[in-house]
């Protein structure tokens, strides 16, 4: 019998990122997501929206050249494609500035995405491609459709406001955190931080919550489903940046999360090899073979910590 796909839908921005001294590379969350799914070989699909402009198109042919659908990519006449300018700092880390009115701020709730929901096994979003009340309202229509919801929670300011991420985690069926984003949530909630324990079975509990994630760059990660906690640490690699680290580390979950025949150590092991695999490339998508990361994967083993 011929194997289906596992089928993921991402939701939200897609981008060119530009940086000092380089040529633009394609980015934007949600997107990286979807490509290192599409990368562990899963059937991922992205809605989204561009303009009808040059980098529109480009992105467009960039995804297709990548065997990412585009067919829920909507072109649009009246707003420009995304560009964001991005810096990187002395730690690596990149720094953004988002410019707003853009294609994806107006993404449209059409029949054929209601549709597609229907049929996936996870709809991935984040929190920037709500900060515009169009593509806002399309994502709250396509949540009540989805059922496994997972709420990446990328807090860019100024663009998100504590009272919509509430409403996105009553929603939601795994969440995930970096540890700063945690300790915000529980700031905004009005819950003092005392450990990540506790932390994280306040969220679940306030939000109704089986699953979270908590991402801690050098520390490992955290992964609580019910009452159960799972620790794992980070691979330790040269890092070359830390562009889309995180969604990297995502996408490998899930990759595997959604295999049903996937135990939680074989889950987490794949989120932290890939993420330490791509933290050790150049950009946040790129190229790369499943023999290329299975073979770094072979070489850095990971056990659970205690």
């Amino acid at each position: 019998m011929e194997h289906i796909k596992t089928q993921a839908v991402c939701f939200g921005e897609v981008l060119w990122d530009i940086f000092p001294g380089e040529q633009k590379r394609i980015g934007g969350a949600p997107f990286n997501v979807a490509y290192h799914l599409s990368k562990m070989g899963l059937e991922v699909n992205m809605i989204s929206s561009v303009g009808d402009d040059k980098p529109g198109h480009a992105l467009l042919e960039k995804m297709k050249g990548w065997n990412i659908p585009t067919e829920h990519v909507q072109i649009t006449t009246r707003y420009p494609t995304s560009t964001v300018i991005a810096t990187v700092d002395e730690n690596n880390d990149a720094h953004y500035e988002i410019v707003e009115d853009v294609a994806w701020d107006f993404i449209d709730a059409t029949a054929k995405n209601k549709e597609i929901l229907t049929t996936a096994d996870a709809f991935v979003f984040g929190t920037l491609a709500a900060r515009n009340e169009k593509s806002r309202n399309t994502l709250f229509q396509l949540l009540d459709i989805g059922s496994y919801n997972v709420f990446d929670i990328n807090l860019r300011e100024p663009y998100y406001e504590v009272g919509m991420i509430k409403d996105l985690l009553y929603k939601t069926h795994l969440a995930k955190f970096n540890k700063a984003e945690m300790r915000m949530m529980l700031d905004f909630l009005g819950k003092e931080y005392t450990t990540e324990e506790d932390g994280v079975k306040y969220l679940q509990d306030r939000f109704d919550l089986q699953e979270i994630i908590i991402s801690k760059g050098s520390k490992g990660a955290l992964y609580a489903h019910e009452d159960h906690l799972y620790r794992y640490p980070t691979i330790p690699v040269k890092i070359k940046d830390t562009v889309g680290s995180g969604d990297s580390f995502l996408a490998g979950f899930l990759s595997k999360k959604l295999d049903k025949q996937s135990f939680v150590h074989e889950t987490m092991v794949q989120a932290v090899s890939l993420g330490a695999f791509i933290t050790s490339q150049e950009g946040a998508c790129p190229e790369y073979s499943q023999e290329d990361f299975s073979r770094f994967k072979n070489e850095h083993p990971v056990l659970a910590l205690p």
